[in-house]
């Protein structure tokens, strides 16, 4: 069987992909393991204070498990600040982070890591994400992080090569690709896996919104800093958006057609968010993705104000189509006539917590980092693709040499990306910068 066709494995079965899984640790269970100290409390700590780890801290700290988040991390303290308070006031009676456990830099998420916790939420910028959950499996602590998982493809190496040890130690390891949890995606792909479509002749994806949020630079800041916080707006932080937001939807694409493409061309540029705080991102992408078996999928991304928005997923069969509303319903319409609807259901970023914590709990493995890499890996194809205006292949993609990443972290070090006199920063130029 081609690799790239492989059978996916459901969210709704919470099961490892490998069929080696946890071996030699079959006689010892994670919910054994989580509680060795004897408590059934799962300690967490939170890494990465921005309004997505709060949330997936608020998330955790929601299930059924007797969760309590006593550490966190961010590069900054008032980020922190903020995130504690609010997290305390959702969720009353579960948070114990006094002063000692809360740790800022850039290099204070090994402090967090190391302070008695049994689990750790991975949320900062995705271009940490690599060496912090390196971090995490060398110590031993299950994982929630969020996608994308990295954000150039020695970053993808790194976080295949350390859920490989995650799955020798028999750590639970999730992704924050809620959509795989929502009961509309959930039901309609598993039709689709059913044949209810008919073969699928080609699929379209959509991530298309007026933007995020952006940060006015400091007079006091270094460049460093200014980055870090400004991070959506720098590749080797950030992604592009393609990478950061679209990967929900290329996992969906990924997830119908039971793995990754196999080459992708497109193009893309910046129309309107070309000034200083907007780094040296695009602001839309348009790709065309091929799979193993010729099927192609065009993905379309986009962050420009009074535009046409949508956040979507489509496939259409021989024999029917499927619709997908990221933040709505999912409908299936077959030639005949026949029509089924789902409704969204609760929210999946509160499902995949559950779904995580009641694994653990019952000491199932339970681990999505290798799709998750997947899709994050096709995102930067795609990205690659944009950039350089060429047809990029999955092999020669995966194995591209390009580090992003700064050789030296540091506050007063000097980021990769620099600005001009004019305090513009250069992007990319496609037909003259290179995929790798």
């Amino acid at each position: 069987m081609n690799e790239s066709r492989k059978p996916s494995v459901s969210r709704s079965t919470p099961l490892e992909s490998s069929a080696a899984v946890g071996s030699a640790l079959a006689g010892l269970s994670l919910a054994r393991r989580v509680h060795a100290a004897g408590s059934d409390v799962v300690k967490i700590a939170l890494i990465g204070c921005g309004g997505r780890g709060t949330g997936a801290a608020v998330n955790a700290l929601s299930t059924k498990a007797n969760v309590r988040l006593v550490a966190m991390h961010d590069a900054f303290r008032d980020r922190l600040d903020n995130s504690l308070r609010a997290i305390a006031k959702q969720c009353p009676g579960r948070v114990d982070v006094p002063e000692e456990r809360r740790f800022t830099g850039l290099d204070g998420y090994q402090k967090a890591i190391e302070a008695g916790v049994d689990m750790v939420l991975l949320c900062g910028p995705p271009g940490f994400r690599p060496a912090q959950f390196e971090a995490a499996v060398k110590a031993g602590k299950h994982v929630f992080m969020e996608k994308p998982v990295a954000t150039d493809a020695p970053g993808i190496r790194r976080v295949q090569a350390a859920n490989a040890e995650a799955k020798r130690k028999g750590l639970a390891v999730a992704v924050g690709h809620h959509l795989r949890h929502e009961v509309k995606h959930k039901e309609i792909v598993r039709r689709i896996h059913e044949g209810a479509i008919g073969p699928i002749q080609f699929l379209r994806i959509y991530f298309n919104s007026s933007g995020v949020w952006v940060y006015q630079r400091r007079p006091d800041e270094t460049e460093m800093q200014y980055q870090v916080r400004n991070w959506y707006y720098f590749t080797w932080l950030g992604g592009d958006h393609i990478v950061e937001q679209h990967v929900h939807d290329i996992d969906v694409a990924n997830w119908i057609m039971r793995g990754h493409p196999v080459s992708a061309n497109g193009m893309g540029g910046r129309q309107v968010r070309i000034g200083k705080p907007y780094g040296e991102i695009f602001d839309h992408h348009a790709v065309e993705f091929e799979y193993a078996d010729g099927t192609r999928c065009f993905s379309v991304c986009r962050h420009i104000p009074g535009c046409w928005e949508s956040f979507s997923e489509h496939a259409r069969g021989t024999k029917g189509e499927a619709n997908i509303e990221g933040h709505g319903r999912s409908v299936l319409r077959l030639d005949g006539g026949q029509t089924m609807t789902w409704d969204r259901g609760p929210d999946g970023h509160q499902l995949e917590m559950d779904d995580l914590f009641a694994a653990l709990m019952a000491g199932q493995p339970y681990n999505e980092a290798d799709w998750g890499a997947e899709a994050s890996m096709t995102a930067i194809l795609g990205r690659m693709a944009t950039y350089s205006g060429q047809t990029v292949r999955w092999d020669d993609a995966i194995q591209s040499p390009l580090d992003l990443a700064p050789e030296t972290l540091a506050w007063n070090a000097k980021p990769k990306p620099a600005p001009g006199p004019d305090g513009l920063y250069p992007c990319a130029i496609p037909g003259v910068t290179k995929a790798w």
